[in-house]
């Protein structure tokens, strides 16, 4: 090794260490930071003033913004450092407010708290301070435990339970439902399926019985944080404002947001903002399964964009086909999707087989206008 390599790297040695130092004074301020955020969740709860302020974190991000010239980065990193410690400060705040508030949480049945989605719920609710039992047909294959049932029958009294969740195959969900409906529980029974129009018939049942139901359905996949924003739709049967308080009565939490659509409305709206957007990934790696190329080729000379669909594809292509398959068999507003779909890419195709740049142009336009009204 030459001197000057040696110089090099003692240069870099001695960089890094301070870089090191550095890094355990950022972290000692951090958790300074978050003994201040859990202060901060205390008095809020006491008070019980929400937790999110998006006012206060937009004036944290513009101040961290305004310094990021100073510190010699883009304003955007600046502000996803930022970002990430208010996160941070409000799960800090939302876990003081979880640990003052359990004593009066409820108690709540998960059916399907084994599966993917169940199992989500099974800890979202436990954070928001609830008792959770489960029932699944996985658990009979474990040792016996308080909490843990292996069907239906084997929980002695469902009227002790306050909330019953039904988070199980889209397939079945019906005949999950009409099983607790016979048995008329007295707690609130939420089903959280994709799809909601075959389950009219056994909601309308219960309704007839005298049982409370609610139809919730999780605008996201198990695989997310329960620190980012949450957005759930309710479709509503009746009135909005008593349905949505009731659901707020067991659902409160930070990130919570609760959008109530008619029941009625919910599956077309699904056609689109699930069905077209599933359909589209699907396509996508289905076209490509014909195109001949070899996967090698195709990874080597990606284009960003390329990359992103891959990744948005995945995101379906490597869910339960069974899931998906029913997502779209039992939606009845599928069909004005497809036609939709169908007619898109027929215009598309003939705008450019006819050289027709001008309305090429148009399509395209009235699609980003479109789709960048609804970022705003």
């Amino acid at each position: 090794m030459s001197d000057a390599q040696r110089s090099q790297d003692r240069a870099l040695g001695d960089l890094r260490d301070q870089i090191a130092d550095v890094d355990r004074s950022l972290i000692e301020l951090l958790r300074r930071r978050m003994t201040l955020a859990a202060e901060v969740g205390r008095v809020k709860h006491g008070a019980g003033t929400p937790i999110l302020v998006p006012e206060v974190n937009d004036r944290v991000l513009t101040r961290a913004r305004e310094h990021a010239a100073a510190c010699g980065v883009s304003s955007e990193v600046m502000a996803s450092i930022f970002s990430a410690v208010i996160r941070g400060s409000v799960e800090r705040q939302h876990r003081v407010g979880i640990e003052m508030q359990a004593s009066s949480g409820h108690r709540l049945l998960v059916l399907g708290g084994a599966g993917n989605m169940g199992a989500w719920f099974c800890h979202f609710a436990a954070l928001l301070g609830h008792a959770v039992e489960v029932v699944d047909p996985a658990m009979r294959s474990l040792p016996p435990q308080i909490g843990r049932h292996g069907s239906l029958d084997e929980v002695t009294d469902l009227d002790t339970f306050e909330v019953i969740l039904v988070s199980v195959p889209l397939g079945t969900t019906a005949s999950v439902l009409g099983e607790l409906v016979a048995k008329r529980p007295r707690g609130l029974l939420v089903e959280i399926a994709s799809i909601k129009d075959h389950l009219r018939p056994v909601l309308e049942r219960a309704a007839a019985s005298g049982v409370c139901t609610a139809s919730l359905h999780p605008m996201f996949g198990p695989g997310k944080s329960v620190y980012e924003p949450l957005t759930f739709v309710l479709a509503y049967r009746d009135d909005p404002a008593s349905e949505q308080q009731r659901i707020a009565a067991w659902l409160r939490h930070p990130y919570t947001h609760l959008v109530p659509v008619p029941f009625a409305h919910h599956d077309r709206l699904m056609g689109w903002l699930l069905g077209l957007a599933h359909l589209s990934g699907m396509l996508f790696g289905s076209a490509l399964t014909h195109a001949g190329l070899s996967v090698e080729e195709l990874r080597a000379c990606a284009s960003t964009t390329y990359d992103r669909q891959v990744a948005t594809a995945l995101s379906v292509l490597d869910e339960d086909p069974d899931l998906y398959f029913d997502i779209q068999r039992l939606n009845p507003h599928r069909g004005e999707v497809y036609r939709a779909a169908r007619q898109a890419l027929d215009a598309l195709a003939n705008t450019v087989e006819d050289g027709a740049r001008e309305r090429f142009r148009e399509l395209l336009t009235s699609a980003r206008q479109l789709l960048s009204a609804g970022q705003r």
